[in-house]
């Protein structure tokens, strides 16, 4: 199996009569409506939403199914100074949602503590270990955050010790939900919430303003401060932008808001946080997702998640600190580890025949550790472009971490192949799973059989897509400025993508032996280019097709308009 090395250009091509009416309802150059039609944002009061849309515009929080009843008994418990366990996943959104939860819930006067399980001990979600020790502790209600959807027994064992159990997750049900008091994900049957595709952190939030909504009707605070829940929007932030969930409709208001939350945060966690990832100025999404998402996340891959949670909600600059620095360790190590997984699975990929010709790429060692297999796993996508699962073994047991391509829903695809595993669990683009390594040879064959089944060759060469066709004069920095209103870019909202059909190297320079920089005249017009981790083998004087996003470079005070190339060809091909 060789890795993929060319892409195939596809030019959006939206109706012009939804771009016209874009451009004209909200007062935007052509150029920008076609890219928001390009979205799936075809009508002009959507597009408005994307536009204009501010905190106001958030949906009511009861739309979520369950939500009444979970805001009824946690006020009840509030009220009744009952004790609240917030239990919640190893991951950032995990992490992120658990310290919202419990630092709201303590705002307005609750008896709460948390649980994390640990990722080597007890895997993922609700497990016996964890119920009983908040049992144990005297939790009378249970509250999940990113997990719980399917654990029907453990659902059960609540309902033995005598605790209440609310569940909020926003991963894919099972054919029948757990017994609880409540569930609040918008992903059940019936639920009406206009958006699906909100983070765990998300739901969280929801929560959160749905019951100091309840809360002020009560009178309660009338004897404390209300909490200003803007102020948690840097955790929804972190979450959201760290589970690659898409960033649109509410979740792009929530990122939008929270990242000024975190460029401005006095909160000393966050602080520390960014001190120890490097991050200053303004705060961005590739900052979140390559800075400081890792390092929150490092704890929990490697050991134990319960770091970041006490990073997030200590108010002492020094504990937090304390907490950075080990955290900014843990990922350290966790980048070492992931570099040998990565290395032994390239050998594995290159050097095992019975690999050539599949569509899909399932691996297994005893020798990888399960917290990291997941980011290997992501990087083997890059790299071959195939659904991939890599599979930690231990004893005769396997846990695994899978990531797919947009043409292969990785959930369906395990659920077709339930009969070979333990348990499973995720969505369309990563999922989770356990597995006796008895069934694991029949599982590769079955799922390899399900990846040939749904993907064609052209499903196995990644896709640029390309928003628009741009002529020399279109390419200005007044058009760069109006395209960072977009912001913030990410799954769902890619950062706009356009297309140079021909120009002419003038000049190529290397910079720092990895990256290129090429100055180049179309039209009689010339751009400065630069492609990071890339050296196209072109040279002055060839002709060549420009893929390209639109950036705004600053030097000494003036502004000038920068192409950032994705990806460059030579003019004429197809």
């Amino acid at each position: 199996m060789e890795p993929i090395r060319n892409r195939r250009w596809r030019l959006r091509e939206p109706d012009t009569a939804d771009v016209d009416a874009i451009a004209r309802r909200n007062g935007v150059p052509s150029i920008v409506a076609r890219v928001i039609a390009n979205r799936g944002i075809i009508e002009p009061d959507a597009a408005a939403r994307f536009f204009f849309s501010t905190l106001a515009d958030v949906y009511d929080p009861f739309l979520l199914l369950g939500m009444e009843e979970a805001v009824a008994r946690l006020a009840a418990a509030i009220v009744g100074r009952q004790k609240v366990c917030v239990y919640g996943d190893y991951d950032v959104d995990g992490i992120t949602s658990v310290a919202l939860l419990v630092s709201f819930l303590r705002a307005v006067g609750g008896d709460v503590f948390y649980y994390i399980p640990r990722r080597l001990e007890e895997g993922y979600g609700l497990c016996r270990e964890g119920i009983e020790q908040a049992a144990a502790r005297g939790a009378a209600v249970i509250v999940t955050v990113d997990c719980g959807i399917t654990a029907t027994a453990e659902a059960e064992l609540c309902t033995a010790c005598g605790i209440d159990l609310i569940i909020t997750d926003h991963h894919t049900p099972g054919a029948s939900l757990p017994k609880a008091t409540a569930i609040i994900n918008p992903l059940q049957p019936g639920c009406g919430f206009p958006f699906k595709s909100l983070a765990g952190v998300g739901l969280a939030f929801n929560l959160a303003l749905a019951l100091r909504s309840r809360l002020r009707t009560q009178g309660v605070f009338q004897r404390m401060q209300e909490p200003n829940l803007r102020e948690y929007l840097d955790f929804v932030a972190l979450g959201t932008v760290a589970d690659v969930v898409p960033l649109v409709d509410e979740n792009r208001i929530f990122v939008r808001y929270g990242l000024k939350e975190l460029t401005s945060s006095s909160r000393p966690g966050v602080m520390a946080l960014k001190k120890v990832a490097g991050v200053e100025g303004e705060v961005t999404c590739g900052m979140v997702g390559f800075r400081l998402a890792p390092r929150l996340n490092a704890a929990g891959r490697l050991e134990d998640a319960a770091p970041g949670v006490e990073l997030l909600l200590t108010d002492d600059p020094r504990l937090a600190q304390a907490y950075a620095a080990e955290l900014d360790a843990g990922n350290a190590e966790r980048q070492a580890i992931e570099q040998e997984i990565l290395r032994d699975a390239l050998e594995m990929v290159q050097g095992t025949p019975a690999l050539r010709g599949r569509k899909s790429i399932v691996l297994a060692s005893e020798e990888w550790h399960p917290g990291v297999i997941g980011i290997v796993a992501s990087r083997l996508v890059d790299i071959f472009h195939r659904p991939t699962i890599l599979i930690a073994l231990k004893e005769g047991n396997g846990r695994g971490s899978g990531r797919s391509i947009p043409a292969f829903h990785l959930y369906d695809a395990l659920h077709t192949c339930s009969e070979h595993l333990i348990k499973f669990g995720g969505h369309k683009y990563a999922a989770g799973l356990a597995i006796e390594e008895a069934t694991l040879a029949s599982f590769v064959e079955m799922f390899d059989a399900v990846a040939h089944g749904h993907l064609t060759p052209d499903d196995l060469t990644p896709e640029l897509a390309i928003d628009a066709v741009l002529s020399p004069g279109e390419i200005t920095l007044d058009l760069a400025q109006i395209l960072e209103t977009l912001t913030p870019f990410g799954m769902g909202n890619p950062e706009p993508v356009f297309m140079l059909r021909r120009a002419t190297v003038v000049e190529r320079r290397i910079l720092k032996e990895k990256h290129v920089k090429l100055k180049m005249d179309a039209g009689g017009s010339l751009f400065e280019a630069i492609g990071f981790n890339m050296a196209p083998p072109f040279h002055p004087g060839d002709v060549v097709e420009l893929a390209f996003t639109l950036q705004t470079n600053e030097w000494r005070g003036k502004k000038d308009v920068q192409l950032r190339m994705r990806d460059v060809r030579k003019a004429g091909n197809n």
